[in-house]
C-alpha cells in the first residue's frame, strides 16, 4: 500500500518553489502518493501566530533575502529575489491546482511552469489569463481548469485545506505532513527523505522529559 504525503503550500511562497522539484523526486524515488493542498498563507499566519512578510522585524526580513541566495545557489536556479508581480492576489492561482486535482489530473506540470513564470520569468499570477495559458501549456484544457478553479467547489476545497492545516500543526509553507509528522521548509526534505527511507513511525509532539526524581 502507497504511503501519501500531505503537501501544504502556496504559490506565492518563494520556499515552496525552491523546494518542488526535489520534492517531487523524492515522491517518485519513494513511490508515495502526494495529495497537493494550497492554503492561503495569510489565514495560516492569523490562526497559528505567524506574520505576513512586512510585518516582520527587519533582521528577519534581511536574513530572509541572504536565505533566498543561498538556497538559489544550492539548488542551482537563476530567479528574481523580487520578481515584477510579486506579491499578487494568490487565491485563483492556488485554486487552479485544486481545480487540476478535481479534474483527475496531476498538477506537477503546471506548478512548475507557474512558479518558473513567476520566479524566472516575472509573468503576472495573479492574471486569469496568465494562469489559463499555463494550464494550457502543461496539456491541460485551461478554460475548463479556470472555469472549475473559480467556482464553489474549489473555494470549499481551499476552506477546507485551511482547517485541515491549521489542525494538523502546519503554519506555514511548505509543509510537508507524513502519517502526522510535519516537515516545515524545504530545507526538511533531506530528513523527509531519510523518513521514508527509514519507514520509521511518525515522530509525535506529546514526548514529555523523564521525571527527575526529585
Amino acid at each position: 500500500m502507497s504511503r501519501t504525503i500531505d503537501y501544504y503550500f502556496s504559490l506565492m511562497s518563494p520556499w515552496a518553489y525552491i523546494g518542488h522539484a526535489p520534492f517531487m523526486d523524492i515522491a517518485k524515488r519513494h513511490d508515495v502518493d502526494v495529495n497537493f493542498k494550497p492554503v492561503f498563507l495569510g489565514r495560516v499566519f492569523a490562526e497559528t501566530g505567524g506574520l505576513p512578510l512586512a510585518q516582520r522585524h527587519p533582521v528577519r526580513q534581511r536574513y530572509r533575502m541572504v536565505e533566498l541566495q543561498r538556497w538559489r545557489e544550492k539548488r542551482g536556479l537563476t530567479f528574481n529575489l523580487l520578481p515584477k508581480h510579486w506579491p499578487f492576489e494568490v487565491n485563483l492561482a492556488d485554486r487552479m491546482i485544486i481545480a487540476i486535482a478535481v479534474a483527475g489530473k496531476d498538477p506537477d506540470a503546471f506548478l512548475r511552469l507557474a512558479y518558473a513564470a513567476l520566479w524566472e520569468q516575472e509573468r503576472d499570477l495573479g492574471d486569469p489569463a496568465v494562469l489559463q495559458a499555463l494550464a494550457d501549456e502543461a496539456g491541460l484544457d485551461g478554460a475548463s481548469i479556470r472555469e472549475i478553479a473559480q467556482g464553489s467547489t474549489a473555494e470549499a476545497f481551499y476552506a477546507i485545506n485551511l482547517e485541515n492545516a491549521v489542525g494538523g500543526d502546519v503554519f506555514g509553507s511548505p509543509a510537508y505532513v507524513l502519517e502526522g509528522e510535519v516537515f516545515w521548509g524545504q530545507d526538511r526534505l533531506d530528513l523527509l527523505d531519510d523518513a521514508l527511507a527509514s519507514q520509521r513511525p511518525p515522530y509525535r509532539p506529546d514526548v514529555h522529559p523523564r521525571q527527575s526524581g526529585r
